[in-house]
């Protein structure tokens, strides 16, 4: 790679990779979205399925972090796979990540959208769903192209300052119930329904995809080996607590909630459980922040998204995936702003055609665009798991712990990827994972015809694959 293609070298210390992860985890998603869909598969155990799918996602971690405590570098989880299972596997990984970091982005997008809707509605002003989707993109492009460090420091406040509000109404929940009073009915395990567990895991391993997204910035990662496999785990267990607590909250607080008309309405068919909440607990004057709290959060996700897609192109480039022109850094920034304008662009056109051509409302784009996000990182996922006991052996450290270790994140990812077709979803669900299995072909027919096309490069990218091997011996030496 040219000297002027490189990006700005160690300038993202833990705590901004850690905002990387968590603002692409997005729990304020979770808390605002999602716990009522978690609690319609799993009802009152809804807290346990949070604690199985953040368990189930530690193993990912653990096969991850074998690759992430060795050697760095841009794009690492596409390089990670490339170096256990070769080129041709090591391009489905990225083309994996891809789809995944561009339709959670839209998730970002279109949740953002949904929250500047209401709090403009609120003003009286009305602006149209592309518009806003227009706002929340550019914006995200100018942060990240300007500077990588200020758009990881605006994505830790944003979602920290989101947290630490919907913590404040959990509390006051939890004092208006009595600080130590125990919710017997959440922790009934005679009540526990397998099935619905198994369909609340599915739901909280799509909550906590994007725990590894650290591994893009190995190049602006300081002391990588080390900042890197930290956030990683840090990021799954400080957002897996957030979920059990926020959901035992939810759950707690909206028990006994009635409609307008009197009925009860139980939280599984409560859209916006936050604002019903600072209602029924006297602090109504939480209601617009948290609102606004939301949309910033998910304009960090968006923001997440768009850095790390970004980092992929770049690096999946610099092997002749793509053209060499997304391999590109600016000579000032030193972000690589070619390669974010393209994922500016997929994601804007995406989305547009997406809801002019399908008549969606942003609400429903962003449930749609979640479930497609979420298969690719399955994808990407199972791959690193899989590359990682074939890269400890070709550096001669596999033991038997770490094939163990494997089996064992392949198994658990078998739960939510069987979950998201059986029982088959209504329409237009139950179409997404065959798209996604059309788009998987097209990229092994784009892999395999560059590998009959181009040997030549193919096995340049296998020469400099190999002299990752050598840090690896050498760090673990010392």
């Amino acid at each position: 790679m040219n000297t002027e293609n490189k990006l700005r070298p160690h300038c993202l210390n833990f705590v901004e990779l850690l905002a990387q992860n968590i603002a692409l985890i997005s729990p304020t998603m979770t808390a605002a979205l999602i716990v009522p869909l978690m609690y319609s598969n799993s009802g009152n155990t809804s807290w346990f399925s949070f604690a199985l799918g953040s368990i189930m996602l530690l193993f990912v971690a653990f096969n991850l972090n074998q690759f992430a405590k060795r050697l760095t570098g841009v794009g690492s989880m596409y390089t990670y796979s490339s170096l256990g299972l070769g080129p041709t596997m090591g391009s489905m990984s990225g083309w994996s990540l891809l789809w995944a970091y561009t339709f959670i982005g839209l998730a970002g997008t279109t949740g953002f959208t949904v929250f500047a809707s209401k709090i403009l509605a609120t003003m009286g002003i009305h602006l149209p769903d592309i518009l806003l989707f227009f706002i929340c993109i550019s914006s995200c492009f100018y942060l990240a192209y300007k500077d990588i460090v200020i758009s990881q420091i605006v994505m830790l406040v944003f979602e920290v300052v989101s947290c630490a509000l919907i913590t404040l109404l959990c509390l006051f929940v939890l004092l208006h119930h009595g600080i130590g009073m125990f919710d017997s009915a959440q922790f009934d395990l005679k009540s526990l329904s397998w099935s619905g567990v198994g369909l609340g895991v599915v739901v909280a391993v799509f909550s906590a995809v994007g725990f590894e997204s650290s591994t893009a910035f190995g190049d602006e990662a300081k002391d990588g080996l080390k900042s890197i496999p930290r956030s990683i785990i840090w990021s799954l267990i400080i957002t897996g607590l957030f979920f059990i607590f926020v959901t035992y909250s939810e759950v707690l607080g909206t028990r006994g909630y009635a409609g307008a008309d009197g009925k009860a309405v139980t939280l599984d068919a409560i859209d916006s459980p936050l604002t019903v909440l600072s209602s029924m607990y006297g602090v109504p004057w939480l209601a617009i922040p948290l609102e606004a709290c939301a949309m910033t959060s998910f304009f960090a996700l968006a923001l997440s998204c768009i850095n790390a897609g970004s980092r992929v192109i770049f690096a999946m480039s610099r092997h002749g995936a793509f053209h060499t022109c997304f391999n590109r850094a600016h000579q000032v920034n030193k972000t690589p702003h070619v390669a974010l304008a393209v994922m500016g662009l997929l994601m804007f056109g995406i989305i547009s055609i997406y809801c002019m051509a399908g008549s969606r409302a942003a609400l429903d784009a962003f449930g749609d665009a979640g479930t497609m996000g979420a298969f690719g990182f399955i994808g990407a996922y199972s791959l690193v798991c899989l590359a990682a006991p074939f890269y400890l052996w070709k550096i001669g450290q596999l033991k038997a712990k770490d094939v163990v270790v494997c089996v064992l994140a392949l198994g658990l990812l078998c739960i939510p990827a069987v979950g998201s077709v059986y029982p088959v979803p209504s329409a237009p669900l139950n179409y997404f994972p065959y798209v996604f299995g059309l788009y998987l072909l097209a990229g092994l027919f784009r892999a395999l015809a560059f590998k009959i096309r181009d040997p030549k490069t193919l096995n340049m990218v296998r020469e400099e694959l190999a002299t990752f091997h050598i840090p690896a011996d050498m760090a673990m030496s010392k």
